[in-house]
Formats: C-alpha cells, structure tokens, sequence
C-alpha cells in the first residue's frame, strides 16, 4: 500500500497534557504497543522492519530532514510476527540501527498520533495525517498537522527534523 502523509516529529515533556487533550477530542485509542524498529542499509529513502503486537510491517519511506510539518512517500507492507523476513532482510541489507521504543497509538478521523518513548533517547509526539483514502491532497493534510501543533502548543524549539535513528546514530558517536 502507498500513501503521502505529512508528518510532525516533536520532543514532548508532558505526555500528560497530550493525553489529556487528545481524551476531551475523542481520539481512538488503540493501544500501547512496544515496538522494535530495525533499519537496514538503503540505496534510496529509508526502509525498517516495525515489530510490535498492534503493527508490524515493512516500511519504506521518502521525507526530507527538515523541522515542522514534512511531506513523506510511504511504501506499507504488512508482515507477520515470525515469518523470516526479518533474517532475509538482515542477511542481505545489513542492520543500520535497532529503535526500541513503547508507543501509544491514537487516530482522529485519518490524523494519527503516536506518544513515544523511545529507550536513550526520551519522550516525543508525532502527529500524521495521512491521505486515506486517498482523497486529500498536500495542503489539506499540511493544515491538519498545523492544527495540532497550535492545539498542543508545540513550540518551535521542540520539533524534530531527523528520524530516531538518526537521533541515536548521532547520540551513539559522543
């Protein structure tokens, strides 16, 4: 399945206000699942292996390195916990980084939100608006995202332009 999306990435020192606002929206929760995140080498874009008990799939992406709402080209391919995909992938891509992180997975119409907490690295937000089904454009999905940064009060100073790998590559040179 391919998709746009436009996403946020934001450091998040009060989990509890998100939550709270998330709660008085009417957001589905669909759970808290622990996930481990394993990026292999990649000639274009980024691709990793998502392994949790909610998701587990393939992904392949494109989206540049940049703070606030980010535009990504999303590849989905659901895999199955167990099936062996994971030993190819690692056989023949090699491992770049492993991402353990615990994640709650919240959805407002086709707006998803993710409250992190990823093992050396700390507490985040991410927000996506997702075109499914496919019928909103770059700019309907851009003004949702900008949305929720007012609602949350994100402040410019706690948006994150890089992935989590890229966080821990880089904490794990010092």
């Amino acid at each position: 399945m391919e998709h746009i999306n436009i996403e946020i990435k934001a450091s998040c020192s009060d989990p509890e206000k998100i939550r709270a606002i998330l709660k008085e929206k009417g957001a589905d929760f669909k759970g808290t699942d622990h996930q481990i995140d394993t990026y292999f080498h990649s000639r274009g874009g980024r691709l990793k292996l998502r392994e949790g008990k909610i998701e587990n799939n393939l992904i392949h992406y494109y989206r540049s390195n940049e703070e606030g709402p980010k535009l990504s080209e999303v590849s989905l391919f659901k895999s199955e916990p167990g099936s062996g995909l994971k030993d190819i992938l690692v056989k023949s891509m090699g491992v770049m980084i492993v991402i353990d992180k615990m994640r709650e997975i919240y959805f407002i119409n086709n707006v998803k939100f993710h409250l992190d907490q990823v093992q050396d690295l700390g507490s985040f937000l991410e927000i996506e608006a997702i075109n499914e089904p496919g019928d909103m454009d770059q700019s309907k999905l851009e003004v949702q995202c900008d949305q929720y940064l007012q609602l949350f009060e994100i402040e410019s100073k706690d948006l994150i332009a890089v992935s989590y790998s890229d966080l821990l590559m880089e904490k794990n040179k010092s």
